[in-house]
């Protein structure tokens, strides 16, 4: 099975841009300077503070120059190819940044700033396995920076660099270096929802590619505008709200994602004054919206220039689509606005997307073949019907197959198999790892060994041409021989008791004895914390899994608000959070076990744990001693 049909887009204007672009440019660099000497003028991104007031404005003129000054330091401190850590707030620093590092052909490292209090685990990974030595910052920053890394052996190595004080002459120094569509841009770091983070080696052809096809299938004009606040350390707030506007020739306006979870209403009210065409976000960000939706918050609220409401990186549910169109059509939203999507760091951004101005498509598939692995579409009416988002047909000079992972051989129409792409926009492979990068960026198929493929490790089903994702390879649970996909889970489980925080819960499952069973850990929401009725909420957990998946339930735990691992892009980490749960250093409110031993020995763990910290905490604090080695 596979798909090769594009989507389609405007043509007009739209056309004429990509022509000129496809003449002048073979590098997102000629893209820069070929705008800053078109649209010296315009204006390209804009900074609002605290989601609503403008801080600060660049033109393509004004960006181009205080990038050229940040390329010439680099150029005068490190050789071409070298790797720098981007460590910034969201805002044009971290742009010029970017920007800055691809026009001195060094190698950005995008990654999110250390906070206080914070596990520094995923920075010290991505630092340890790029090998940086070099880091961009702002002034502001230095100081807590150096500080917080002194405590860490190998993060103090790192050479902070205040890009905001780079003079501006500069820019005359900086030379431009002859680039091929090969050489590496940059690396984009997985979201490490299955494993540890790897660095995705990203060339400059990946880029150029990704961004023709996100123009294209978007509609994008130079008259479009978009409103972003996704974290532009992520490859869909850095591809789609960094480069996207760029290639494009429109403005952006940024926004910090903490000031879009503070008030989500921001983000609304953001794309109603600028009259923004595109904007997006995973599937949470919707149902945020919807949660907040208070009448007196909306007035005067317009979204009728909202022509691309792109949405993927999870699961897309057909319900939170239908209820954003009831609850915000009064406000000018069109239901075709819709855009869902479907990609990956491994394919720069963007694999697949609907086709624009058309409504979202939905495809209804019995519960109990799916389990099997089948594909049996039904009537939306059907007893056992599963509503799937279409996410659309392949990007274009590109394909998608579904492949039986074991057999590498092409699913029929009625089966569901891993996703399998190939084209221009599929990345290089991992950063020194030369067998994943093999299996993961070389795949092929049985009597097809001429062309390689990314395996994608997600499991989906195509249907008249369109794409309808299932799940992950890894997460996927097998009990009895029956495939259940954790989403569906943890949302039933969600559902079951108001407490239970939206898209806070993990279902995985662990070996008891030869046997797979479930277990489900859910966050409680901060304000129930106190006077919880935890043994009912359970109660009600057990029920609705075995009355909606005939599942029974191994061990359920309630954790405390913000004890679920997630990865930068809001995704669920099940098997980090299996982890927490099997070695006892989960942040319990309540938990219960089919088998009580089972708790015992969970808690013996947890009582040990507890016991060798206390030591050290006893040890390393000023007039306390113990004698006793942990």
């Amino acid at each position: 099975m596979e798909s090769t049909t594009q989507p389609g887009t405007e043509k007009g204007k739209s056309a004429l841009i990509d022509q000129s672009l496809l003449e002048h440019c073979s590098t997102a660099v000629d893209v820069l300077k070929f705008r800053a000497q078109q649209q010296p003028k315009d204006k390209a991104y804009t900074f609002l503070r605290g989601g609503e007031i403008e801080e600060a404005s660049l033109t393509y003129g004004e960006l181009f120059e205080q990038v050229q000054a940040i390329a010439a330091l680099l150029q005068q401190k490190l050789h071409p190819g070298d790797k720098v850590l981007l460590a910034y707030q969201p805002g044009l620093d971290f742009v010029l940044a970017y920007l800055g590092c691809l026009c001195a052909q060094v190698i950005a490292v995008p990654a999110y700033p250390p906070r206080r209090n914070q596990n520094t685990a995923r920075l010290r990974s991505i630092v340890q396995d790029s090998g940086i030595t070099t880091a961009l910052t702002v002034g502001d920053l230095v100081q807590f920076l150096n500080v917080f890394c002194d405590q860490d052996a190998l993060l103090s190595k790192l050479d902070w660099v205040p890009t905001d004080q780079i003079s501006a002459e500069l820019a005359k120094d900086w030379q431009k270096l002859p680039i091929s569509a090969d050489d590496t841009a940059f690396l984009q770091y997985t979201s490490g929802s299955t494993g540890n983070p790897k660095g995705v080696i990203v060339s400059h052809g990946n880029l150029l590619h990704n961004s023709y096809a996100v123009h294209h299938c978007f509609g994008h004009r130079q008259d479009s505008c978009g409103v972003i606040w996704l974290p532009p350390y992520h490859d869909m707030g850095l591809l789609g709200g960094v480069l996207q506007p760029l290639y494009g020739g429109f403005p952006v306006f940024l926004m910090s994602p903490l000031d879009f979870l503070q008030k989500p209403l921001r983000w609304l009210h953001a794309i109603s004054r600028y009259q923004a065409t595109t904007s997006g976000g995973p599937n949470f960000a919707y149902d945020l919206l919807i949660k907040r939706a208070d009448p007196k918050k909306l007035e005067g609220l317009d979204l009728s220039h909202w022509e691309v409401a792109f949405t993927g990186a999870e699961p897309i549910r057909a319900e939170t689509l239908e209820r954003f169109v009831e609850t915000f059509s009064a406000y000018g939203f069109r239901e075709e606005a819709f855009f869902p999507c479907y990609g990956m760091a491994e394919s720069t951004l963007m694999i697949s997307g609907v086709a624009k101005q058309d409504k979202p498509m939905f495809c209804y598939v019995d519960s109990e073949s799916l389990e099997k692995g089948n594909v049996q579409v039904v009537a939306s009416s059907h007893s056992g019907a599963k509503a799937f988002v279409s996410c659309g047909q392949s990007i274009p000079d590109q394909i998608i197959k579904i492949v039986d992972s074991e057999k590498l051989t092409i699913c029929d129409d009625r089966e569901v198999g891993e996703i399998w792409v190939s084209g221009p926009s599929v990345a290089q492979g991992y950063l020194d790892r030369p067998d994943e990068s093999q299996a993961s960026f070389s795949a092929q198929l049985v009597g097809h060994e001429e062309q390689a493929f990314l395996r994608t490790g997600d499991l989906g089903f195509l249907h008249n041409d369109h794409l309808y994702i299932t799940g992950r390879i890894k997460d996927l649970i097998i009990i009895r021989g029956q495939n259940h996909y954790p989403q569906d889970i943890e949302l039933t489980v969600e559902r079951s008791h108001p407490v239970l925080r939206p898209n806070c819960g993990a279902a995985f499952s662990i070996d008891v004895k030869g046997k797979e069973q479930l277990v489900v850990v859910y966050e409680v929401e901060r304000s129930a914390l106190r006077g919880i009725d935890s043994d009912g909420v359970l109660e009600q957990m057990r029920q609705a899994i075995t009355a909606q998946h005939a599942l029974n339930l191994y061990a359920a735990v309630l954790v405390k608000t913000g004890s679920i691992p997630k990865t930068s892009s809001g995704k669920i980490r099940r098997r980090a959070c299996r982890d927490s749960f099997l070695n006892g250093t989960l942040n319990i409110v309540k938990d219960w076990s089919q088998s009580p031993e089972h708790l015992l020995t969970f808690k013996s763990l947890q009582a040990d744990v507890d016991s060798v910290l206390q030591k050290f905490l006893n040890k390393t604090e000023p007039g306390k001693s113990d004698s006793t080695e942990p």
